[in-house]
């Protein structure tokens, strides 16, 4: 049986956006937030949030006028429970995840789906997306001049000196952090974008080659 094959695409990167859901930093970091969230698309990537309101919601929207693809990652189990209980926005999504693991559990599983995170303003909830991915390994993207918890990550970095400090970069404008992070992507997954580059990219149609258990 002869199967259709898709051919070569660039590489796109899940890259989670964390900020403050309510507090000041909203009013005062919205446009930055969606500039974040515009100028991933524009790289061609793929915006991952925690499908909730405030900044990460501000930087989705952004993503989506720019043509991108947005991800939620809601910490309710159903539709219902996203808009009823959690009261969390539907539209700026183009798939939102009911994890069902509430507010703790979708935070790791959200940084788990991503290949890095860029924090925003934020509170509590931001810092442990930050250092969850920290100790994950992920690259980590901080707007500077965006307040809340963004604002004070360099101090926590210097004051704690934990062993990835290297993954974690600074930046006070939005299109140039983006730039920065998926360069430091680029590196990370070169071998993959190596062998996606070659003229037969889908090794995993080849039972022969395929190291995948069968099912």
């Amino acid at each position: 049986m002869a199967i259709t094959k898709l051919g070569t695409q660039p590489l796109k990167y899940s890259i989670c956006v964390s900020g403050a859901a309510a507090g000041p930093t909203i009013a005062a970091s919205a446009q930055l937030a969606e500039r974040v969230g515009a100028a991933i698309a524009k790289e061609g990537h793929v915006i991952t949030t925690g499908a909730t309101v405030g900044l990460s919601y501000y930087a989705a929207l952004g993503a989506k006028k720019a043509g991108g693809m947005s991800i939620g990652f809601s910490p309710a189990s159903s539709l219902r429970e996203h808009l009823r209980k959690y009261r969390s926005p539907y539209v700026g999504f183009d798939f939102i995840n009911f994890t069902g693991m509430q507010y703790v559990g979708r935070d790791l599983y959200l940084i788990q789906s991503s290949d890095a995170v860029i924090t925003v303003g934020g509170r509590f909830g931001s810092l442990h997306e930050f250092t969850s991915a920290l100790e994950d390994h992920k690259p980590c993207g901080v707007l500077l001049g965006s307040g809340g918890t963004a604002d004070l990550i360099p101090e926590l970095m210097q004051r704690l000196q934990p062993p990835d400090g290297d993954i974690v970069i600074y930046d006070d404008d939005p299109e140039r952090l983006v730039k920065r992070l998926t360069a430091i992507l680029d590196i990370k997954y070169k071998d993959i974008k190596d062998q996606l580059k070659e003229q037969d990219a889908e090794w995993y149609l080849h039972p022969s080659t395929s190291s995948h258990r069968a099912g």
